[in-house]
């Protein structure tokens, strides 16, 4: 959240043991960080860490064992229906995340899905791009003008107009497309090239989560200003209560005041990643842990539990 690949050290050999959660007040890495009108920010030095993951082989039961964790998705009808971006294609679980099986693209290292309106759905990531217009079932390679690259580490669709897509180039900037995804142009470089959270707000306020420069907000693409210091893996905003925003690094944090304050809700040892809200539920959430755990909360992100364990 990022050159990043959403991995660090590698987890080969290394036995993965369910982890008991532990509330934000044992351990308080995340503290508030106001800020005020005008995203005038009161900066707080965190130190959040990117964590690794490992593994190989798949299993049916459990998340997938990928290299990777990058995205996730919540099917907009089906709250049960989940699909899963790793560094080797995408999985879909129709449980809640308790069972999983591979699903598509094989060897697609799938950084970023969204999901705008309909059947569309976006996947980006590391050389790839691409569109389906049929919920996943189907993919079209996107090749549009303007791109320095495809190795896109951040990509993020305006909730106003899903015409308007911004896509975060590794080492290069923040372009934007205004024609849905035929061309882009840059709008930064000072922002997006190094991130891996990237979100906009339904009043087209852009959240980026920089490696290098933290949490940033604009609304233009050209003016940022530090709310966070924080390396974050993951954003998602409430799809019925845009106040309410999720973000993920050393554990997950909730802003109920559209990301100028924040606090820890969930702190986990080894981090977490993709995190997605539930369209037709929208007190549901799930987050991707680095120990290979999936997260639920039922009450709008305020408490999490295991996949598995009262969930």
């Amino acid at each position: 959240m990022a050159a990043k690949s959403k991995s660090g050290r590698p987890g080969k050999g290394r036995s993965i043991q369910r982890p008991n959660p532990r509330p934000a007040a044992q351990r308080p890495w995340w503290q508030y960080a106001a800020a005020a009108a005008g995203l005038a920010a009161v900066v707080v030095v965190l130190a959040l860490t990117v964590f690794g993951r490992g593994g190989g082989e798949s299993s049916a039961a459990g998340l997938p064992h990928t290299p990777d964790y990058h995205s996730l998705l919540v099917s907009p009808t089906d709250p049960e229906r989940l699909t899963l971006g790793t560094h080797n294609g995408l999985y879909v679980s129709s449980d809640g995340g308790r069972h999983w099986r591979f699903s598509a693209l094989s060897g697609d290292d799938a950084m970023n899905l969204a999901r705008p309106t309909g059947k569309t759905v976006w996947l980006a990531g590391h050389q790839v791009f691409k569109k389906s217009l049929d919920g996943g079932a189907t993919w079209n390679d996107a090749r549009p003008s303007g791109l320095p690259g495809l190795d896109i580490h951040g990509f993020a669709v305006d909730p106003r107009d899903p015409s308007t897509l911004y896509a975060a180039i590794a080492g290069q900037g923040l372009y934007r497309s205004r024609d849905g995804g035929g061309s882009f142009a840059l709008v930064s470089r000072s922002v997006g090239g190094s991130v891996m959270a990237l979100a906009v707000m339904p009043d087209g306020r852009i959240l980026a989560g920089d490696m290098q420069q933290g949490l940033l907000a604009s609304r233009d693409g050209k003016h940022w200003a530090q709310t966070l210091r924080a390396r974050l893996m993951g954003l998602a905003i409430n799809p019925s209560n845009p106040n309410r925003v999720l973000a993920t690094g050393a554990g997950i944090a909730l802003s109920t005041d559209g990301g100028q304050s924040w606090r820890s809700v969930l702190d986990l040892a080894e981090g977490a990643g993709p995190v997605a809200w539930s369209t037709s539920n929208p007190r549901l959430a799930y987050a991707v842990g680095f120990d290979r755990v999936l997260y639920r909360s039922g009450d709008g992100g305020e408490s999490w539990q295991p996949v598995g364990e009262g969930a």
